[in-house]
C-alpha cells in the first residue's frame, strides 16, 4: 500500500523512454563556495600551480580508472562521454585560464577553477542550441572533478537504495554512467534537456529519465512513492493503487516494444509501400559516431563544428580542423557526412572574433555572415574539409542563409580555395556537394532561386520555427508559442520541399521536428525522405516510417492543409504506436 498523502503530477521533457516506480532518493549537490583567499608570494603561486596540475593528473586518473571499470563489466554505452571529460582535464586552454588567475590575479587554484568552471557552464547554458546547451554538464562535471581533487567537497557518496528514482537538480554524465541498474529504476532532474550527454547516456542504457522538470521538484522529499513516465515526461507523486496498477500494464507493453525495437537496427527505413526514407543523425565529434550505428543510422545529416571554435583565445587551425574532419570521415566510411561551416554568432561566443555585444543577436552578426566578413577564418575551415574530403563521403552546408547573392558570395570562396589548392597540388574532392540550411523564413520563400545554386537543402527547424513565430523558445513568457505544427511553419516546409523536389535537388530536415514521431507521417506525406535527429531517436522514427503507407501520409498532408490551429494538425496527426 501506498501512503495516503494527496497525489501530484509534475511534467518535464521525457528522455529516455521507460516506466520506473519506486521510491524517491533524494540527491543534493554541495554548493562549493569561493574561499576569498589570495595569494602573498610567488612561492604561493608556484605552489598552487602545482597544486592544480596534481588534482588534474588526479581526475584523469579516475575518470580512466572508471572507464576500465565500466569496460570489464560491460557497460561500455557512452564511454566515449567519459574519453571526452579526458580531453577536457587535459585541455591546454583550461589550464591557461586557471593559471592566469593564479598569477594575474593571486587567486588559489580553488577559486580560479570555479570562475573559470562558472564562465563556461553559463557560456554553454545560454546556447540556443539543445544540444551545445547540455554540454554544460560536461563541464561541471569535470570542474567538480578537479575540485574534489583539489580538496572540495562537490559530490556525496552513490549509495542508492534499490528501486529508487533519484531526484536531482541535475546528474553529471559521470553519475548517470555508474548508475547501478540493478538498484536505481529511474530519475529525474530539475533541468537538462533532450540532448545532454546524461540523457543520451541514460536512453542508451535503458533508465527512464525525465528532465526539465522545474523548482516543482524540489518539493518531494525521500522515500515518497512515484511513478515516472519517460515517454510522456511525466512523474507522478504518491499515486493511489488503481493508477499503480495502470502503469505495471504500461511497464510491460513497454519493455515489449524496446525489444521490437531493437530488432530494427539493421532493417532498412522503407514505407509499406516500398519507399525508401534516409535516418542520419546530428553529432559534435567523431565519438558520437558510434552510437549513430549502433542505433541504426545511415550517416550523418548535420555535423555541428562550433565545439572546435568555441572556449579559446584562438580561432583552431587547419591541421586541427583537418584532423577532426578527417577522423570522422574515416569513420563514417561510405555514409554520408554534411559539415555545417561555422555557426558561431546568436548565441556561440568566440571571443578571440571581437564579436559586437547586440541586442538581437539571432537577427544580428553571425553564422554566414560572420565568414563572408571573416574569409580568413572562413577560408582555414573550408580547407580543412576540402584535404578530409578524399578521406570519404563529405558534404559542405552553409548556415543562416537568406538570399541568392549569399550562396553565391559562399561558392565564390569555395571556388578560390580549391583553386589554391589545385595550385599547391593538394588533393580534394573538386565535386563535393555543398547546400544551405534553410533556416529564415525568407530562404524558404525563396526556395526556388535558391534550388538553382545548391546540390541540397537541409531545412532547421529550431530557427525557423522561432524566426517564423518571432517566438524567443528560451523566453518562459513566449516559450508555449514555440510550435512546430503552426500552420505556416508547415506551410513553409512543405513549400520548400516542394521546389526542392521541383529543381532534382536533395531535401532533409536536421531540426527537431525530424525527431518527433507525432510528425513523421506528416513530413512523408509532404515529399520529405531524409531525416537528421540525434541518434537515440533514430529506432522511434524507423518505426513510424515502416509502419507507414504513402498514400495514407499524402493524405494526411491534403486533410492538414485545410486546418487552422496546431493543436487541431497535432491530433490530427496521431503516431503509430
Amino acid at each position: 500500500m501506498v501512503p495516503t498523502k494527496k497525489s501530484t503530477q509534475i511534467e518535464g521533457m521525457g528522455v529516455s523512454p521507460g516506466i520506473a516506480l519506486g521510491r524517491a532518493f533524494v540527491m543534493q549537490r554541495e554548493v562549493v563556495a569561493l574561499t576569498g583567499i589570495h595569494l602573498t608570494s610567488a612561492a604561493e603561486v608556484a605552489a598552487e600551480i602545482a597544486r592544480f596540475d596534481d588534482a588534474v593528473s588526479q581526475s584523469v586518473a579516475e575518470v580512466e580508472a572508471l572507464i576500465a571499470e565500466l569496460t570489464d563489466r560491460g557497460a561500455d554505452d557512452g564511454l566515449d562521454i567519459l574519453e571526452t571529460q579526458i580531453e577536457f582535464l587535459s585541455d591546454p586552454q583550461l589550464r591557461d585560464d586557471v593559471v592566469r588567475k593564479v598569477e594575474e590575479e593571486l587567486k588559489t587554484a580553488h577559486d580560479a577553477l570555479i570562475e573559470v568552471t562558472d564562465a563556461l557552464v553559463r557560456l554553454f547554458l545560454g546556447m540556443e542550441d539543445e544540444y551545445m546547451r547540455g554540454r554544460h554538464a560536461d563541464v561541471r562535471d569535470a570542474g567538480d572533478r578537479i575540485l574534489r581533487n583539489l580538496g572540495a567537497r562537490v559530490q556525496q557518496p552513490r549509495t542508492y537504495p534499490e528501486g529508487c528514482i533519484i531526484i536531482a537538480d541535475d546528474l553529471s554524465p559521470s553519475d548517470t554512467m555508474t548508475l547501478d541498474l540493478t538498484l536505481v529504476a529511474g530519475f529525474a532532474t530539475q533541468t537538462g534537456g533532450r540532448t545532454s550527454h546524461a540523457a543520451i547516456v541514460a536512453k542508451a542504457r535503458g533508465i527512464p529519465a525525465v528532465v526539465g522538470c522545474g523548482a516543482a521538484l524540489g518539493g518531494i522529499g525521500d522515500d515518497e512513492w512515484l511513478i515516472l513516465d519517460g515517454q510522456a515526461g511525466q512523474l507522478l507523486v504518491q499515486p493511489d493503487n488503481d493508477t499503480i496498477g495502470i502503469y505495471r500494464e504500461k511497464q510491460q507493453d513497454f519493455v515489449k516494444q524496446l525489444a521490437w525495437l531493437k530488432s530494427l537496427r539493421d532493417a532498412p527505413a522503407v514505407t509499406k509501400d516500398g519507399h525508401a526514407v534516409a535516418l542520419l543523425a546530428n553529432i559534435s565529434e567523431p565519438a558520437d559516431l558510434d552510437q549513430v550505428f549502433e542505433n541504426g543510422g545511415e550517416g550523418v545529416g548535420l555535423l555541428r563544428t562550433e565545439l572546435l571554435f568555441m572556449g579559446r583565445d584562438s580561432p583552431p587551425d587547419e591541421e586541427e580542423q583537418f584532423e577532426f574532419y578527417r577522423k570522422i570521415a574515416l569513420k563514417a566510411g561510405k555514409r554520408p557526412v554534411t559539415i555545417r561551416t561555422i555557426d558561431i554568432g546568436g548565441d556561440k561566443e568566440a571571443p578571440y572574433l571581437g564579436l559586437p555585444k547586440e541586442e538581437n543577436p539571432f537577427l544580428g552578426y553571425r553564422a554566414i555572415r560572420i565568414c563572408l566578413d571573416r574569409t580568413d577564418v572562413f577560408k582555414t575551415q573550408l580547407r580543412a574539409i576540402l584535404r578530409a574530403s578524399t578521406f570519404g563521403n563529405l558534404k559542405i552546408m552553409f548556415p543562416m542563409i537568406g538570399s541568392v547573392q549569399e550562396v553565391r558570395a559562399a561558392k565564390a570562396v569555395m571556388r578560390e580555395v580549391g583553386k589554391e589548392m589545385e595550385q599547391q597540388g593538394v588533393p580534394f574532392n573538386s565535386q563535393i556537394q555543398t547546400g544551405i540550411m534553410i533556416e529564415i523564413p525568407a530562404a524558404a520563400i525563396i526556395a526556388d532561386l535558391l534550388a538553382k545554386e545548391v546540390d541540397f537543402f537541409s531545412i532547421g527547424t529550431n530557427d525557423l520555427i522561432q524566426y517564423t513565430l518571432a517566438v524567443d523558445r528560451m523566453n518562459d513568457q513566449v516559450a508555449p508559442l514555440y510550435d512546430g505544427f503552426h500552420p505556416a511553419v508547415l506551410r513553409l516546409i512543405a513549400r520548400v520541399i516542394e521546389e526542392a523536389n521541383r529543381n532534382g535537388i536533395h531535401v532533409g530536415m536536421c531540426g527537431e521536428l525530424a525527431a518527433d514521431p507525432l510528425a513523421t507521417r506528416l513530413l512523408l506525406g509532404m515529399g520529405l525522405r531524409e531525416f537528421s535527429m540525434s541518434a537515440v531517436s533514430i529506432p522511434w522514427i524507423k518505426q513510424q516510417v515502416r509502419e507507414t503507407m504513402l498514400s495514407e501520409a499524402e493524405c494526411i498532408f491534403e486533410a492538414v492543409k485545410g486546418l487552422d490551429s496546431a493543436d487541431e494538425i497535432r491530433r490530427f496527426c496521431k503516431p503509430i504506436n
